[in-house]
């Protein structure tokens, strides 16, 4: 079904907000949670043995500096500071695994960066090992890694395989050889091709790409060639995110000439291209920045009602631990969040020391478990059906948000949603716009909008 963008409603819009991969959202993070509150949260989960453990590592290294990355990376092409990050990360799994009820079963694994095929295959396969070691996996496990096409062989999709990986996110951003220039960021079509054609010989069993539209010198011409390329390598899903340029905050984004932008009127003429032409040829706009076939995983959890969102995006995962080491990570409980040190020398430290490297995190409050559950089903289900949230929640919903229903008047009349006295379902049309309607359940927004990216 092809979905048609409104660019009226877009510029209407289009203001600061949060993705929404945590409620609340991680400014609100504190120090005042730290590594003993982890601790007992665990200890508190593991008498709830039968809750399955999704598991993320970060892997911060890169060969070479994209001038749009906005990652918590680091560059070198020195394999032995990558392999004492390995020896230190191995010493973090020690104490996480340690800690987890061993009957306890990863469902879900996934490999984020920087640029986890940095690593050398060997590296690899050793780091496969090691897990396979420290915890009990399910059978049906999806177990992922982001790739960088460049200085990739087919050695390192061969130990991925062999580790157990099954899952495979390359990235793409775009084929035009002026944008690849302009961000310092080379991977001709041949390469990726080469790339998507290993990936199926070892068997993987799902392919994601990602591309960013929003950079130096595009159009929404050119773009639309790169998104055909795209789509002759047939991936079972997309994932098209719009560039922020905040140099500000990352200061080697200075070395993009601005200049070279495309101008917001470009940019959301190919933001409606992008939606147009990727669900005129077959792929359901699953939310945000994701786009799946008909027939993959995200696509059928949202039609039952299953799929999730947490710090990696959607998730077909559901009532899982997230325990996420390495740098900047941030793990996931039932009622707690908590984030590792972004400084290396500290995260060492912690380690050394035999203590997890938690900087800060955030334990929720009654209130914000209700929001974070109805924000969470808004963004993955696309309704609500009130009856079912007041007894999900033990809440009598339509009193307890009130004052967020009373505002979806103007969303309605724009034909973003409906809204009866039993539910609220939102359009095709709105899936372009959930992140607006989510804030209205969002008790923190008033304090910290200005913190977020925009919301289209």
């Amino acid at each position: 079904m092809t979905l048609e963008v409104n660019l009226d409603l877009v510029k209407k819009y289009n203001r600061p907000g949060p993705r929404y991969t945590s409620y609340p959202t991680a400014p609100h993070f504190n120090t005042e949670v730290g590594e003993k509150a982890l601790t007992e949260h665990i200890r508190l989960n593991n008498l709830n043995s039968d809750r399955d453990l999704s598991l993320y590592f970060h892997l911060p290294f890169c060969d070479t500096l994209c001038w749009f990355c906005g990652c918590t990376m680091l560059v070198t092409r020195n394999k032995d500071k990558i392999a004492n990050y390995l020896d230190y990360l191995y010493k973090e799994i020690d104490l996480i695994a340690k800690q987890i009820h061993p009957d306890r079963k990863v469902v879900q694994l996934h490999l984020g960066g920087g640029t986890p095929t940095a690593l050398t295959p060997d590296q690899i396969r050793s780091l496969g090992i090691k897990l396979k070691q420290s915890f009990q996996f399910s059978a049906d496990a999806e177990i992922g890694s982001e790739m960088d096409p460049r200085e990739l062989t087919e050695d390192h999709i061969s130990a991925l395989a062999e580790a157990g990986f099954n899952r495979a996110s390359l990235g793409v951003q775009d084929f035009n050889p002026k944008v690849q220039k302009a961000v310092n960021r080379i991977n001709p079509v041949e390469m990726v091709s080469e790339v998507v054609d290993w990936i199926r010989k070892y068997k993987f069993q799902s392919l994601n790409l990602d591309l960013i539209y929003g950079l130096p010198h595009q159009t929404s011409e050119d773009f639309e060639k790169t998104i055909d390329q795209v789509l002759k390598m047939d991936p079972d899903r997309l994932a098209v995110f719009n560039y922020a340029h905040v140099p500000w905050m990352k200061p080697h984004q200075k070395l993009i000439n601005e200049s070279d932008l495309p101008t917001p009127e470009v940019k959301l003429a190919m933001l409606k291209m992008i939606i147009e032409r990727l669900t005129s040829a077959g792929y359901v706009y699953i939310g945000m920045d994701h786009f799946a076939k008909e027939n993959d995983e995200l696509t059928i959890a949202q039609n039952e009602k299953s799929l999730q969102r947490n710090f990696q995006g959607y998730s077909t995962k559901s009532g899982t631990d997230i325990y996420a080491m390495g740098m900047s990570s941030i793990s996931q409980l039932d009622n707690i969040y908590a984030q590792n040190f972004k400084e290396l020398p500290t995260y060492y430290e912690k380690i050394s020391a035999g203590i997890l490297p938690i900087q800060k995190g955030y334990i929720l409050s009654e209130d914000d478990k209700l929001r974070q559950e109805t924000i969470m089903r808004l963004m993955c289900d696309l309704e609500l059906d009130f009856n079912h949230m007041s007894r999900h929640l033990a809440i009598d919903f339509k009193e307890y948000f009130k004052d967020s229903l009373s505002r979806m008047d103007g969303f309605e009349s724009d034909g973003l949603l409906t809204m009866t006295k039993d539910k609220l379902v939102i359009t095709n049309e709105g899936r372009l716009f959930i992140r607006n309607i989510a804030m209205e359940f969002d008790a923190y927004l008033d304090k910290s909008e200005a913190r977020f990216s925009k919301t289209v």
